[in-house]
């Protein structure tokens, strides 16, 4: 048998062709389990799940975390970086590994790639847990005031690839999203992907992804489309990991209200202080939520 395919508690890296590019991805615990897909955001990468996948490893669980096309240690083509791109990309990765049984794990925009996923291939989808995610579109008051400001300014030509490309703000920034330090060793891993303004391209593109009273209208359809599932799929257990709000944060109590009214089957954990990026904030909390909650569905592979 190829060692890699052994029973592991270690995390294997390898790198996978895929379309026209490669995915670069994290894999631990049993070959032969159910596969729990970690999808990351923006601007992070599958660097942001290491402390949460020891926390979720148990008989019967495959885990792996793959890094976005044009993120981490991911191929940088020359694409637009549209939300289509990376759910096609994505999609590729899925069909290489086979992987058409799956409970999936997101957060930022790894949770809106995560529920599209699972609107356009329901059968593949076993179970959903998120945090810190893009759940609807915003429309007057719903996004900050001071939120709607930077994300008006991203918008604008020339000023948002000053702000993203040049100055590279939302790198420099992650600091500011948590309430904890981020070690300086961290912070070097998630600027490692991204040296020059070329590099930064995707990142520039999910921040004018943000589905703003309308705006862009292909984004906005598509969470439509996958909210109208999240409504309806009562066969699939979701779990929404809420944190008390920190710097940064998308999920106050007014959207943990929205998701309890409109999700179904869906159960809320509650934890302590996080910013946006809450995986670096509480990993062993998010872990334990996550591990807990599939115990009570069974979601493992016998």
């Amino acid at each position: 048998m190829n060692p890699r395919y052994r029973k592991r508690s270690d995390t294997a890296m390898p790198t996978l062709p895929v379309l026209d590019s490669t995915l670069y991805y994290r894999e631990s615990g049993d070959p032969d389990g159910l596969p729990f897909v970690f999808l990351h955001g923006n601007p992070t990468s599958s660097h942001l799940w290491r402390n949460v996948l020891p926390g979720v490893a148990a008989p019967g669980r495959r885990l792996l975390a793959p890094d976005l096309i044009g993120m981490g240690d991911s191929g940088k083509p020359d694409l637009a970086y549209s939300f289509d791109d990376h759910a096609r990309y994505l999609d590729a990765w899925f069909d290489a590994l086979g992987l058409t049984d799956t409970v999936l794990v997101g957060h930022d925009w790894g949770g809106a790639l995560a529920f599209d996923r699972a609107a356009r291939l329901p059968g593949t989808v076993r179970g959903l847990a998120f945090t810190e995610t893009i759940i609807k579109p915003l429309v007057g008051d719903e996004f900050p005031e001071a939120g709607r400001k930077l994300f008006a300014l991203l918008r604008t030509p020339g000023v948002g690839e000053e702000m993203i490309l040049e100055k590279s703000l939302f790198i420099e920034g992650l600091p500011d999203t948590l309430a904890t330090p981020l070690d300086p060793a961290d912070l070097e891993v998630y600027r490692h992907p991204f040296p020059t303004p070329h590099s930064r391209r995707p990142v520039l593109a999910w921040t004018r992804m943000m589905p703003l009273d309308a705006e862009p209208a292909d984004v906005v359809a598509r969470i439509e489309r996958y909210d109208a599932w999240l409504a309806a799929s009562l066969e699939v257990p979701k779990l929404l990991a809420a944190f008390e709000p920190g710097p940064g944060s998308m999920t106050d109590q007014g959207t943990v209200a929205w998701c309890e009214e409109n999700i179904a089957c869906l159960e809320v954990s509650r934890h302590g202080l996080a910013g946006h990026h809450s995986p670096e904030d509480r990993p062993e909390e998010l872990a334990s939520a996550i591990n807990d909650w599939a115990d009570r569905h069974g979601l493992a592979r016998p």
